[in-house]
């Protein structure tokens, strides 16, 4: 078995690891939070770590109204200069590794401005966490595979968490994660039937992935796992932003890969797909309604209702599954895609 299908169902336990041992540490960040008034966020992140940070925008924003902002590390690190952050700005670093460089950048400049800082990571002892006021650490394990699964959804957990706890007024958002957790597990359940669904797909060479609100990061790492696995072109779009000129290139068979779990996200999804339809692309669709799959070329089902603000969790494991098992039809290993390291330094 790769390493990558191992970490891929790992992910269930790390969630509860973080759910039952970084429960109070998360609590205190949170508190920290909320006496200081925090008015916006910036975070700070690449590659995978980046997509977790679509994310967090996410939650901080609809969640608990706080403005937030993706960070151009290239400002610091490049251009040499330092956004104006204040006492009432959080900011937060995004490294599995924790030794991303312009990240570790930010994070120091931000505190020296008199910030409020954080990171996620896995690495308590790294040097993002030694730059950082609060370290949130995901202590999911060494992640032997080259791409990131159980640290990119361990990223999620740890926001997921911090959203439980920041507002008192929302206690069923623990039980979310709970629920959440187990979703992961019944979703591995279907290990089997993507590696044959994929087949189909073994000689694709390009395709589109579509989400909506938090479901962004699920199609933008979605996306990245399958161009770093497949060595396919797979480019993803918010289905609202697609439909402003990058739908033109769906044309007969185009494979089009939508995930659309229930709530606000899924009819924009539902119309999108009806759009589709009239060219008839291939979609391979993932959701929890049954009578949307029924429309697809290719039904990926999710096995349980979820709360749309933690679905991303689980359609990660679903999205995971399909670009590790595509990999390996086309012949590739997915442990160690071509031209890619583990840790990337970039300035």
């Amino acid at each position: 078995m790769n390493h990558m299908l191992d970490e891929i169902r790992q992910q269930p336990e790390v969630v509860r690891h973080i759910i039952e041992h970084e429960y109070h540490s998360v609590q205190d960040f949170a508190k920290e939070i909320n006496r200081r008034g925090i008015k916006y966020a910036v975070i700070a992140a690449r590659g995978t770590s980046n997509n977790a940070a679509v994310f967090a925008k996410y939650v901080l924003e609809i969640q608990h109204g706080i403005p937030t902002a993706l960070s151009a590390p290239s400002a610091f690190t490049l251009y040499g200069t330092y956004p104006q952050f204040g006492p009432e700005a959080l900011v937060l670093g995004i490294s599995q590794s924790g030794a991303a460089p312009d990240v570790i950048e930010v994070i120091r400049c931000a505190r020296a401005a008199g910030a409020l800082t954080a990171c996620i990571t896995n690495e308590s002892e790294s040097s993002l966490a030694t730059e950082a006021e609060y370290t949130l650490c995901m202590n999911a394990g060494e992640e032997v595979g080259i791409a990131a699964t159980k640290t990119y959804t361990g990223s999620l957990a740890i926001m997921a968490l911090l959203s439980s706890v920041m507002d008192d007024a929302h206690p069923e958002r623990i039980v979310h994660l709970q629920r959440a957790t187990d979703a992961m597990e019944k979703t591995l359940k279907h290990d089997d039937a993507m590696h044959k669904l994929v087949e189909r797909y073994k000689d694709i060479t390009e395709c589109v992935v579509l989400g909506r609100g938090f479901n962004m990061c699920t199609a933008y790492e979605t996306a990245l796992l399958l161009t770093e696995t497949c060595y396919i072109s797979a480019r993803p779009f918010s289905a609202a932003d697609f439909q402003h000129g990058h739908i033109a290139q769906v044309h007969s068979g185009y494979p089009c890969l939508m995930f659309a779990p229930d709530g606000k996200a899924f009819k924009p999804m539902v119309e999108l797909a009806s759009i589709l339809k009239n060219v008839h692309p291939a979609l391979i669709c993932f959701a929890h309604d049954a009578a949307f799959l029924s429309g697809s070329e290719t039904a990926v089902r999710i096995p349980a209702p979820l709360a749309e603000w933690v679905s991303p969790l689980v359609y990660a494991v679903a999205g995971q599954l399909f670009a590790y098992w595509l990999a390996v039809a086309k012949g590739n290993d997915p442990d160690i895609p071509r031209r890619i390291a583990k840790l990337t330094k970039t300035v």
